[in-house]
């Protein structure tokens, strides 16, 4: 903090001046002493060998000018980070001083007792959860600035392997290839940039890695720290994996991964942290301008941009992966792919990958899988730590930047100029027939060999899929999706396209369920619409068109009736899917009921309820469906209705804050909720007075009854309203019910009829 950093700067001026006086001896050595042996008066073996000196001395003095020049670049460099570096530490020491703390001068941080009063000190002393808090406030400041610290000794270190490399002799104008004749003279390869050398350090470790050889631990710390400096900045990344190439990465990977499992199991955390390393360089190595949506592959704009050097080491890498990840290690019996090993590491990251790059990926692995089927088959056990199927794994990842996984999914995008970006991803992935994949299994070999199904099977695609939908990366656990989310066109067409492929069969995988469940309850202004039959007609008109509609600058949804009944059929075989869209409704129906003016009458008045009725029948069909069907296998009716009735009351009372993908940012709470609060609020409580899950199921019918839950929904809605009395309420119970009934029948001949 107290070093003058201006210093770089000027001895970075002095080597400047230094090649400047460099060039003039180079030009008064040409002119005089180099000038003899080229003329006509000297003839024999002895000007020979002179010219051959004189030329590599001179020589000599053109590199000492390069070395220079590089130097200055170096420190010049060195003063950008560190002025930087420095800007941030003490931006973030001064807003810790705002905060009432002190920093010392070995960044320790501590509460500044000169600014608490006597009331500050009393509260303290009572609230014991208040200094809690506090302590953990000023670890919060604390390791800010340790993470600044550790950041300048990491660039530090760059600087100082870079210094410590420019001054080595490169030879590129040796052996024969021009006039240097010294092999260890001043360096005509000089470059200026810290993050080459620091990636040409890097690329010698991974490849004594790789041979086998004798590791130091202050090689893999070197390793790790060149990686968390330099994740970022492609002058690092693209010249580390150009060196070491993509066969190079996947054997580094497996490397990391059998050092981390097996063979230096007490040191784990150190190759697990360089492996992240690793894939954040990967990832930032292989971004691309602009998105894949606005520059489809074989457009004019890509292509123009693979001439780039960017695109040349792009182009060149993912033409290098194409081989490398079809290449087999490992025995017959159980192969390990180069594919799997680089999509394990794609895991490790904690930054997103590029979405152009996560496409390309994604079709080359398809591709792959095409001309080599089985090649993301699981032999066995397997190998520890590696993500036998690539492609759902790589979905994994895709989930985890949603503009990827749109463009992935959505088969009819449109970039620039009318370039379409058309596919068969959802139907390939999520499809049945025809085209589809053959979903890997476990093998077991044996006298006979046995197929086990993979409990993982999908994971990826449904997070994938969540994602490519909503907009968001999948919601975690408490977390609800909101049933009033802003959609793309994009999304709202790969949302169509998904209730298409899977609504006819009734059937869902079990990984999917969940995913996609959260996915069409951010949908639930629509299917809340289509379900109640009083929507507007855009909906049946786009249902068998683009599967979408605007409003404004409102997108819609659009699917028949009948594939929408049928899909969340099929989701609701997990109870927990069919709590979430259930949730979702029920908070859309206290939203619709809020929007009902003061002294609204008839229609008016009576209408939202009515649709609602008719939306919460076709609940209602579902769940007798799903409880009086034999594929119910997993779970008992009681066990079914106990888990779906804890999953509705979960996180429904507390008030929430929901951002949506495209930065929209929702709050909501009380005022927002009061009917589906107090309805679940009282369910959960009854609940919580049950220990087992007969009782609780019984619980659960009880509420989910739409008799007793719109009774609650309405009596809590009109509470305080002037406008409605007892004979009002009773009206609108009525029309709740009647479009129950509505709802009800019609969901279920669609839910009896599967010709289609």
């Amino acid at each position: 903090m107290t070093t003058d950093l201006g210093l770089l700067t000027t001895a970075a001026d002095k080597w400047e001046s230094m090649a400047g006086e460099i060039k003039k001896v180079e030009e008064r050595y040409r002119d005089t002493v180099q000038k003899v042996s080229m003329g006509t008066n000297w003839t024999g073996i002895s000007a020979g060998v002179a010219r051959t000196n004189f030329a590599g001395t001179r020589y000599e003095y053109a590199a000492a000018q390069i070395q220079a020049k590089a130097v200055a670049s170096l420190l010049r460099d060195a003063h950008s980070q560190f002025t930087d570096l420095k800007k941030r530490l003490e931006s973030v020491r001064a807003d810790a001083v705002k905060e009432g703390l002190v920093v010392d001068s070995q960044g320790n941080v501590r509460q500044d007792e000169s600014k608490l009063t006597g009331q500050d000190r009393m509260y303290l002393r009572d609230h014991p959860e208040a200094v809690a808090a506090r302590n953990k406030a000023i670890e919060a400041w604390a390791q800010r600035i340790k993470d600044l610290v550790q950041a300048f000794a990491d660039a530090d270190q760059g600087v100082k392997v870079a210094l410590e490399a420019v001054g080595v002799d490169s030879n590129k104008d040796a052996f024969g290839k021009g006039n240097d004749d010294q092999l260890n003279g001043f360096n005509a390869g000089a470059q200026g940039d810290i993050e080459v050398y620091e990636a040409r350090n890097a690329e010698d470790i991974a490849t004594r890695i790789n041979s086998g050889g004798n590791i130091s631990a202050a090689d893999y710390a070197e390793l790790d720290r060149s990686f968390r400096d330099n994740a970022g900045n492609k002058a690092f990344s693209q010249t580390f994996l150009s060196g070491i190439g993509p066969a190079g990465t996947i054997t580094l990977t497996d490397k990391l991964n059998d050092r981390a499992l097996h063979s230096d199991k007490k040191n784990s955390d150190r190759y697990q942290d360089i492996q992240k390393g690793l894939a954040n360089t990967l990832a930032g190595a292989t971004e691309v301008p602009g998105k894949v949506s606005e520059t489809p592959p074989g457009s004019k704009k890509f292509k123009d941009w693979l001439a780039s050097p960017d695109g040349k080491f792009y182009r060149e890498f993912t033409d290098g992966l194409d081989k490398a990840g079809v290449t087999a290690t490992g025995t017959k019996a159980n192969p390990l792919y180069g594919y799997q090993s680089f999509v394990t590491l794609m895991q490790h990251a904690d930054t997103r990958y590029d979405d152009q790059f996560l496409y390309d990926l994604g079709d080359d692995l398809i591709s792959a899988e095409k001309k080599h089927p089985g090649i993301f088959t699981k032999w066995g056990a397997g190998h520890d730590g590696v993500e036998t199927d690539a492609i759902d794994g790589l979905l994994d990842v895709m989930s985890k930047n949603p503009d990827a996984a749109t463009a992935f999914f959505d088969a009819k995008g449109n970039g620039p100029d009318g370039d379409k970006v058309t596919n068969d991803h959802l139907h390939y992935l999520a499809g049945s027939g025809n085209g589809t994949r053959d979903w890997p299994v476990n093998t077991v070999l044996g006298y006979h060999n046995t197929d086990l199904d993979d409990p993982t099977s999908r994971a990826g695609l449904g997070a994938a899929l969540e994602a490519a939908t909503t907009g968001h990366s999948p919601l975690g656990r408490h977390q609800d999706p909101w049933p009033v989310t802003p959609h793309t066109d994009a999304q709202a067409r790969i949302m169509h396209d998904v209730v298409g492929e899977l609504g006819p069969s009734q059937k869902v995988h079990e990984n999917l369920r969940e995913p996609l469940a959260r996915a069409l309850a951010s949908y639930t202004e629509d299917t809340h619409q289509i379900l109640g039959g009083m929507g507007s007609s855009q909906y049946i008109t786009a249902a068998t068109g683009d599967g979408f509609f605007r409003e404004g600058e409102k997108v819609h949804m659009a699917v028949s009736e009948k594939d929408l009944a049928q899909f969340m059929r099929g989701l609701s075989d997990d109870p927990e899917a069919y709590a979430t869209l259930h949730k979702a409704e029920s908070r859309y129906i206290s939203l619709e009921m809020e929007k009902i003016p003061q002294g609204a009458t008839g229609f008016a008045q009576s209408n939202p309820l009515s649709n609602a009725g008719a939306t919460l029948g076709a609940y209602s069909a579902i769940r007798e469906d799903v409880l009086n069907d034999d594929r119910m296998a997993a779970y008992s009716a009681a066990d079914w209705k106990s888990k779906m009735a804890y999953h509705v009351i979960g996180g429904a009372v507390t008030p929430m804050y929901f951002t949506t993908a495209g930065g929209m940012s929702i709050a909501f709470g009380d005022s927002l909720q009061r009917g589906v609060d107090t309805w679940a609020w009282t369910m959960g409580n009854n609940l919580k007075a049950e220990a087992d899950a007969t009782a609780n199921a019984g619980i659960a019918d009880h509420y989910l009854d739409a008799n007793h839950q719109m009774r609650l929904m309405v009596d809590s809605w009109a509470d305080g309203r002037t406008d409605i009395d007892e004979d009002a309420k009773s009206g609108l119970k009525n029309a709740i019910l009647s479009g129950h009934d509505r709802g009800t029948n019609t969901t279920q001949k669609y839910l009896t009829d599967t010709t289609n």
